[in-house]
């Protein structure tokens, strides 16, 4: 019986770890954690939970502009709003590792609307994996 998701893997452009470092580690917060020795300078690796899920960097290309994505559950308005204004800030810096879209707060997301849908908002990394945050 599946109990959950052990990791998502997601793809950046060859070189860019220190980038996946600064927006991953440093503006949504996951924890770095150790990859295979092997495959050190090619893979990032973070935890999101303490010693569970997980997200995987690894170099590849992307489609730019998919629909595919992980959504990150929040535990309170409180706090979607809050990572979402880091996002967003993150977003107009303009940095290297600055996702290269994001929903501005107060204003609509930009994924598909209706009631079914919770309070959320989309953005890209700066590789273009479209990334969900929601409660």
């Amino acid at each position: 019986m599946i109990t959950g998701i052990a990791h998502v893997n997601l793809t950046v452009p060859v070189g860019t770890l220190d980038q996946a470092e600064e927006f991953y580690g440093g503006t949504l917060g996951f924890t770095s954690i150790p990859v295979p020795a092997l495959k050190k300078g090619s893979l990032a690796w973070f935890d999101i939970t303490p010693g569970g899920q997980q997200i995987h960097i690894a170099f590849g290309a992307n489609e730019l502009k998919s629909s595919r994505h992980p959504c990150f559950k929040l535990d309170s308005p409180k706090g979607l709003l809050e990572l979402q204004q880091r996002v967003w800030s993150h977003h107009v810096s303009g940095k290297s590792g600055a996702p290269a879209e994001a929903d501005k707060p107060g204003e609509e997301s930009s994924g598909s609307k209706g009631v079914e849908y919770p309070e959320r908002f989309f953005a890209r990394d700066y590789a273009g994996n479209r990334l969900e945050f929601s409660l």
